[in-house]
């Protein structure tokens, strides 16, 4: 499969009002690429942003020949994912927050020969060989939240909204086809789809530390992500998730 793509690897950087962080981000995960045999491309998708976010990225193309800058004009983390999953050109499609609050380097976790044989992996701070420092009040809205996920037997896995996923290219293509939901409840949705569809999804244990310099705002996005959750069972009655929907397909 590997001869089909130009990539092995693809990561996908979803970004809003990220010029401060982008830059730090884009010097670590080129550092690191630097030391891997491996052909890799990097997509940021500009998602709305208001400040220079686009041109932060832009000004690193030259250290880094294989990134790419996309720009998504609405608002929306899911919609952004979607934009560069279907962009991208790797056999391996990684999806990673700007933050970097999982070191770069456990990418390799998530790909072969580390793991063989799965579809998605999906970063787990619930994992037991985990080690996560985090916020006590966001910790429990955030297992409050995957609670609800279990409730409505949306995925059976504990982390569902941990920033950090890998999906191969064949997974990636059918699942991001069918994704719907272009707020952040979009991760509960996409691992539904990838069991619904029969897909191998595995935890993988990870390095996890927060940062206070968050875009999401825990009480107020929670209550939306929830609403989300609800709209996914809705979707899934409906027969929405059973077609194809190449309207999302990459843009020019």
């Amino acid at each position: 499969m590997q001869g089909a793509w130009p990539h092995f690897l693809s990561i996908i950087i979803p970004a809003y009002n990220e010029e401060r962080r982008l830059p730090v981000a884009l010097e670590k995960i080129g550092a690191f690429l630097a030391t891997q045999s491996f052909p890799a491309e990097v997509l940021v998708v500009d998602n709305g942003s208001g400040d220079r976010t686009r041109d932060a990225a832009s000004a690193y193309a030259d250290r880094l020949p294989t990134l790419h800058v996309l720009r998504e004009e609405r608002r929306g983390k899911g919609l952004a994912v979607r934009r560069g999953m279907l962009t991208a050109r790797g056999q391996y499609r990684f999806l990673c927050d700007v933050d970097l609050s999982m070191p770069i380097e456990q990418v390799l976790r998530f790909l072969p020969p580390q793991r063989e044989g799965c579809d998605v992996g999906i970063g787990s701070r619930e994992a037991a060989e985990s080690e996560v420092v985090d916020r006590p009040l966001r910790r429990k809205v955030g297992r409050a939240f995957n609670l609800l996920v279990r409730c409505l037997h949306l995925t059976h896995h504990r982390d569902t909204q941990c920033g950090f996923k890998c999906f191969t290219a064949e997974a990636a293509e059918d699942i991001f086809r069918r994704q719907r939901l272009d707020g952040l409840a979009f991760d509960a949705e996409v691992l539904f789809l990838a069991e619904r569809r029969g897909y191998r999804v595995e935890d993988v244990p990870i390095s996890w530390r927060i940062d206070p310099d968050t875009r999401v705002r825990l009480l107020t996005d929670a209550v939306k992500m929830g609403i989300d959750l609800f709209r996914v069972r809705w979707n899934a009655w409906r027969g929405l998730y059973d077609e194809r929907d190449d309207r999302n397909g990459p843009k020019a």
